[in-house]
């Protein structure tokens, strides 16, 4: 049973950090026959915090006077308060909210945190997730729908020039997921036609038309059908040198890896070309992977498409289907993409990422990442940059071995 607020001591020591001072304090409190309702420990920069709350003794004042000689003897500042209640959990409403910054400035954790509070959510925990390339840290927030807590955080974080993803506490996060992901600006950098278009002296007319159907300017499908007739008559071999040139977005590797590790499965979807898309499938050991297929007769592009285009329903339904036989819920299922194609699929996903994303794609997800490092998506699982870094080493990675 709880014990009531009243019949609490909590402790606080502060100071410089060292082995045994926790073993010291418990065996303290060991010998007064307390129990242990509540702890907490943190070390940042050398520099020790430690919070214990216990069921007080009768005579809890001179159990207060024991530690706070004992803190002294250590170098260490302890405070003793009566009546500290434990942590509730708030019935309404308990939200992960990640907030990412190339630098993370005071001024807009300031306002992050001071929105907030406006909103009467409390802040119970605060977690450094990564110090480079980024800063990230999760803050464990209760006490507001997570829904109502995006809302007021995502106009925040347009004017701080910092991203934030706001996720429900619950078992989802920690759960077997299926990752789908477009290619193009989202894998791997630029856009496999444009580099096709390059090979066949077409690239600039190809380049417009896709920068407006990513931008939701043009349907998409007819704009594909369009550009790849553009193609017409370039030699198949084109294909192999542009998989050569590609280059993945950075951590991509590294995102895929870590996840898999952890049992993630990964499907890619594009309304690019399946004669890159399978190859890719193959080097990045990805589960699923669907795209349109190019017509190729007597080592010749035709200018055609085989078969039905993947556009944005198509990317959806793909989605739906790569969960279905997984069985896993599509509220497991986590969708990363930037165009407006993509957008089906980021709605029909439990969490959807706009990665570096078109405005449109940006204000209609989930949440967004627009710094250009892939695996800053692993902070918003909860996965820490140290625990990445150290299953690497037990892998036997190298620094210069990673992506």
């Amino acid at each position: 049973m709880e014990p009531d607020a009243a019949k609490t001591l909590l402790i606080t020591l502060t100071g410089k950090d060292r082995p045994g001072v926790t073993t010291s304090v418990l065996d303290s409190l060991a010998s007064a026959g307390v129990e242990v309702v509540d702890i907490e420990q943190v070390v940042l920069r050398g520099r020790l915090v430690l919070g214990i709350l216990v069921s007080a003794p009768h005579d809890w004042k001179r159990l207060g006077q024991a530690l706070e000689s004992q803190g002294e003897a250590l170098g260490m500042q302890v405070e003793v308060a009566q009546g500290q209640g434990d942590n509730k959990v708030r019935a309404v409403g308990r939200s992960h909210v990640t907030v990412i910054g190339a630098p993370l400035k005071a001024a807009a954790l300031a306002a992050i945190t001071g929105r907030i509070a406006d909103c009467g959510a409390n802040i119970d925990r605060i977690i450094r997730m990564a110090r480079y390339p980024v800063t990230a840290i999760d803050l464990h927030v209760s006490g507001v729908r997570p829904d109502k807590l995006r809302a007021l955080l995502a106009p925040e974080a347009a004017a701080q020039g910092v991203d934030i993803a706001v996720q429900p506490a619950n078992l989802l996060r920690h759960g077997m997921r299926l990752i789908v992901m477009d290619v193009d600006s989202t894998l791997v950098q630029g856009e496999v036609i444009e580099m096709l278009a390059a090979h066949a002296g077409v690239e600039a007319e190809v380049r417009r038309v896709t920068e407006a159907a990513m931008r939701g300017e043009l349907d998409f499908e007819q704009s594909l059908r369009h550009r790849v007739s553009l193609l017409a008559g370039l030699d198949a071999s084109a294909l192999d040198a542009v998989f050569q040139d590609l280059q993945l977005n950075p951590g991509a590797r590294t995102m895929v890896r870590t996840l898999r590790r952890l049992g993630y499965r990964f499907a890619i979807v594009s309304g690019g070309f399946s004669q890159i898309t399978d190859r890719l499938a193959e080097d990045l050991h990805i589960d699923f992977a669907r795209a349109n297929e190019l017509e190729i007769v007597d080592g010749k592009l035709t200018g055609g498409i085989v078969g039905e285009v993947v556009d944005r329903a198509g990317k959806a339904a793909a989605l739906r289907e790569f969960a279905s036989a997984l069985g896993v819920a599509e509220e497991s299922v986590i969708a990363i993409g930037d165009g407006a194609n993509d957008l089906d699929m980021l709605n029909a996903a439990g969490l959807g990422i706009a990665y570096n994303a078109k405005p449109l794609v940006r204000d209609a997800a989930d949440t967004a990442v627009n710094v250009p490092y892939l695996d800053t998506i692993l902070y918003l699982l909860g996965i820490s940059r140290e625990l990445i870094e150290e299953a690497d080493a037990e892998a036997g990675f190298t620094p210069s071995s990673l992506g």
